[in-house]
């Protein structure tokens, strides 16, 4: 029977909500749900058992019987526990209930729990009180109940965490055997803890079912690992390579200052009177329609717009039109466009596309340092894409060519990074790449980021300040 989740909204404590979730899981499949940590991964999980405060959508065939292992069931359990002893009215305290009968009051299969206990080699705990019990015993008792509950769905939330090693080598081992009986939903936040009988990967982010991923989809598999790894890799920021020193800035003073700027052609007026100020640190998202002029305004920072020269604008301490050369303007900015992706048609590797970004060419004419290599490499590794070093740039799609141009302009840490529409022509799971590397950089850099797209609502996660043009 499969289970159907259409439209669904979803209300949960604290005002955590899953918004307009679509899914259907089948007879005979088996699911891994992942994301990063709050992005709403044991919500959904939690769904199938009927939790939450359901305000709009709707769900079909919720499994009549469900086992359960989490640390919220775990918890829950040690806190009903501990409520006893606030009911003991003799104000005895209470020794707690023995593990056998937390095991086996209720279970639905006796055998399989006995035969659980003996690979757990939990025979000697089945006299103690269940409060007593370490936190990776209490684990395994919980999981115990679940496995001999004859449940239709298995719900397993992070099953493999603070379990030993014999313990991990023994579930590897015995969850495939439950495959054909039972229909297995598990949170995992980590793609290598990925057992080989998932059959379906789907990726939660803010609430929201982003993608759902057959595992035999080589190529979408391969691109939400990618994204999974953007998310949650502890990869700093490369370092910037001390021989390639740009000017030091004053970051107390503004990076661009913009009074009162037009862009006048003829009679028709492309912008009026625009005032705009981008400070040290400051992230930015530029957005407007078509034809609204952020093109053009950006070309008036880089100087490759002539009437730059006859408008009040000061950029990197240089007051235009006296004198200074776009050489030195441009030393300062790191840029990504589809225009230039259009350019960077080479067949130079990965590692020599990053590398280009400490010359600023198109391509790799110089011979590289030390340094730098291992610089790009890093680049490489946290877009992890570090198996792919040496294979040419115009081989690869055009999400990772993106992801690869946007390191090189960030190699040499610009204090300013301009993306100007970085998601144009880029499906879905290539956008959100593309915006996870956008965070990561907000999040871990001193470059300011100015990010163009269409669309003011579609906002990332450390850009707070907003220019829309109309």
């Amino acid at each position: 029977m499969t289970v159907r989740l259409d439209n669904l909204t979803v209300e949960f404590d604290q005002g955590f909500r899953l918004s307009q979730i679509n899914w259907q899981i089948e007879a005979g499949q088996h699911w891994v749900i992942t994301g990063t940590n709050g992005a709403g991964k044991s919500a959904l999980a939690a769904v199938l058992t009927g939790a939450g405060d359901c305000r709009s959508g709707g769900i079909e065939n919720l499994p009549a019987r469900v086992g359960v292992v989490s640390f919220e069931a775990q918890a829950d359990l040690i806190a009903a526990e501990l409520k006893k002893d606030d009911a003991d009215i003799l104000d005895v305290i209470s020794e707690g209930t023995p593990v056998h009968k937390i095991i086996f009051d209720d279970c639905a299969d006796p055998e399989t729990a006995l035969d659980l206990i003996a690979r757990f080699e939990l025979d000697y705990l089945l006299d103690r009180a269940f409060r007593k019990l370490s936190t990776g015993e209490s684990r395994k008792v919980i999981l115990i109940r679940a496995l001999s509950s004859k449940a239709d769905f298995l719900i397993l939330d992070e099953v493999f965490e603070g379990m030993d090693t014999a313990t991990l080598s023994m579930l590897e081992h015995y969850l495939p055997t439950l495959i054909d009986n039972v229909t297995m939903v598990m949170v995992l936040n980590r793609f290598d803890q990925i057992p080989d009988f998932i059959s379906h990967v789907a990726y939660v982010d803010q609430g929201q079912l982003l993608h759902q991923v057959r595992r035999d989809d080589d190529k979408s598999y391969a691109e939400l690992y990618q994204l999974l790894h953007l998310k949650t890799t502890d990869l700093d920021l490369p370092s910037v390579d001390p021989e390639t020193v740009i000017p030091h800035l004053d970051r107390q003073q503004p990076l661009v200052q913009l009074n009162g700027i037009s862009i006048k052609y003829g009679d028709f007026t492309l912008l009026d009177k625009l005032d705009w100020c981008i400070e040290a640190n400051q992230h930015w998202q530029l957005s407007g329609p078509n034809g609204s002029g952020k093109t053009a305004l950006l070309s008036l920072i880089t100087g490759d717009h002539p009437q730059c020269y006859v408008n009040d604008i000061v950029v990197f301490g240089y007051q235009r039109g006296n004198g200074e050369s776009i050489w030195q303007i441009k030393q300062f900015i790191g840029y990504v466009s589809t225009a230039l992706q259009w350019e960077y048609r080479v067949g130079t590797s990965l590692r020599n596309v990053i590398i280009s970004g400490f010359y600023d060419s198109i391509g790799l004419y110089s011979k590289c340092t030390d340094k730098q290599r291992l610089i790009a490499d890093q680049w490489l590794a946290l877009l992890g894409m570090s198996e792919r070093a040496d294979q040419p740039f115009n081989k690869f799609s055009y999400g990772d060519q993106r992801l690869l141009l946007i390191a090189r302009a960030m190699v040499k840490h610009p204090p300013l990074l301009i993306l100007d529409e970085p998601c144009l022509g880029l499906d879905d799971m290539n956008r959100q790449l593309v915006l996870a590397l956008i965070e990561k950089i907000c999040a871990g850099s001193e470059t300011s980021v100015i990010y163009v797209n269409h669309h003011p609502e579609d906002r990332i996660r450390g850009i707070d300040n907003y220019l829309a043009l109309e």
